[in-house]
């Protein structure tokens, strides 16, 4: 494990679990530049490690995150000016080539994760905050998580992804109504509208997520991985719905290796009556 001065802590476990969390709280964990670059490459180094299977994604201190570190971006000026230190500019977005990796403003924004990876939010998801918590399939979200587009006071945009997985993720309605009135949303309104996929008591996100990422461990990866990425296409990427199941059809063709391991396994007695035997193979 990194540091406990480091703004990011990144520890892993032998069974393939990452643990990636913003360790500023003194700021609400709001990110800085310098952060945003430390979360991108931890995001990385997760993804290229073959034996990480599933990321947690949370913060220290009781916070998730408060978004960029306006008290920073206070201190930046014109952001065009090239004479500006780069820690010290405004968030002023890092060029977009269309590449995989790019990385955005907020550190690993522009990704598009190639592996599980779950959000344990306490506190305030807010501005970017919230955008970061978009990246994760799931959001745990412990009973004093406020999620919410509270830039919009400020006059900062959502530059994070925050226009494009917010709407994917709650629809276009409350998407807007988010967006536009940056109102607060507390827990219980987050897990009714599908922003926050559990809800816990406070100080029980992390267990919750790392219980899950868990389970997650004990399932078959391709065929796994097959069916997230497919989710992920047909929502953003595929152009008409017969071109998502031609994706999905692809994608689940290249795995079905395991679908033969997996029927010998129910052949054999495994996982009758949707039984689901923690700890096995199922």
């Amino acid at each position: 494990m990194s540091s406990q001065s480091e703004t990011v802590i990144s520890s892993s476990t032998a069974s393939g679990i990452t643990t990636i969390q913003i360790n500023r709280p003194h700021r609400r964990n709001a990110v800085n530049p310098s952060t945003a670059q430390k979360l991108y490459d931890h995001i990385i180094a997760f993804e290229d490690d073959v034996t990480q299977k599933v990321c947690i994604l949370t913060g220290m201190g009781g916070t998730f995150c408060a978004g960029a570190d306006l008290h920073e971006v206070a201190k930046g000026g014109n952001s065009n000016n090239k004479d500006t230190p780069p820690q010290s500019r405004h968030f002023a977005p890092p060029p977009f080539d269309n590449a995989e990796r790019t990385i955005g403003p907020m550190g690993p924004s522009r990704l598009q994760i190639k592996k599980p990876i779950i959000g344990a939010v306490s506190g305030y998801a807010v501005a970017g905050g919230l955008e970061l918590s978009l990246l994760c399939d799931m959001r745990v979200a412990e009973e004093d998580a406020v999620f919410g587009v509270f830039c919009r006071r400020w006059g900062v945009p959502l530059i994070d992804g925050g226009t494009v997985r917010l709407q994917a993720i709650v629809g276009l309605g409350r998407a807007l109504d988010m967006t536009l009135t940056g109102r607060a949303v507390d827990a219980q309104e987050a897990l009714a509208m599908g922003l926050a996929n559990r809800v816990v008591p406070k100080g029980k996100g992390l267990e919750e997520a790392t219980a899950i990422a868990q389970q997650l461990l004990v399932f078959p990866q391709g065929c796994m991985n097959a069916d997230r990425n497919s989710c992920y296409y047909s929502a953003y990427q595929a152009g008409s719905f017969q071109e998502a199941l031609r994706y999905e059809f692809a994608g689940g063709e290249k795995v079905l290796e395991e679908s033969v391991a997996g029927a010998a396994r129910f052949s054999g007695g495994q996982g009758r009556g949707g039984k689901f035997d923690k700890g096995s193979n199922l």
